[in-house]
């Protein structure tokens, strides 16, 4: 299998295609909506509460770590730092008025509101490629609405699920922890870190 597949385990920072920002989240709840914890895109890279943790559905058993995954798979993305899942639901969005995103559950267990549906153009999730992640509740596409927030997370952008797979809704893996797949003689995993 070739390094450049992304593997159950892998932690990674997700890079929207179209507006060059990272998914983020922080312990900051919405003013509205849910009132959950807020998911964000920034400009900054070395900001450590933008990594995700590559995961299986929700209530699956655990994906096996190396795993690569398939494109079409259902996943679940859990936030590293507050370990909260990527999460969307029928409460608009604070600004465009789509369906929010947001960060839910605890020590990564929450509800089906978690499963993505990967979208991509090779059999397997691959790194640097582009892909989409499809909201399995709602239908609607990870998506940077182009807004951006006012204070408390001034010059954020606002992160939503769009019922339209358009301009904003194109990500590619970036910095990250990635688990390789292990050797099919050897049993063995190696890890391979893509750092600034």
């Amino acid at each position: 299998m070739s390094p450049s597949l992304i593997t159950c385990g892998s932690l990674m920072k997700l890079l929207n295609a179209d507006y060059n920002v990272r998914l983020h989240s922080h312990d900051v709840q919405y003013g509205s909506g849910s009132g959950q914890q807020s998911v964000t895109a920034i400009d900054d890279v070395s900001e450590a509460g933008s990594y995700w943790k590559i995961m299986g559905p929700n209530g699956a058993a655990p994906c096996s770590r190396g795993k690569p995954i398939k494109c079409g798979s259902t996943v679940r993305l859990t936030h590293v730092v507050t370990k909260k899942n990527l999460h969307s639901h029928h409460f608009q969005s604070p600004l465009s008025k789509n369906y929010e995103v947001s960060a839910f559950g605890v020590d990564g267990v929450g509800d089906e509101g978690d499963d993505w549906k990967l979208h991509c153009d090779s059999s397997f999730w691959k790194r640097g490629e582009p892909f989409k992640l499809q909201h399995i509740s709602t239908a609607g596409y990870l998506h940077i609405s182009g807004r951006t927030f006012g204070q408390p997370i001034s010059g954020q952008y606002e992160v939503a699920a769009s019922k339209s797979s358009a301009y904003g809704s194109r990500w590619k893996s970036a910095e990250g922890v990635y688990v390789q797949p292990p050797e099919p003689e050897s049993g063995n995993q190696s890890i391979e870190r893509d750092e600034l």
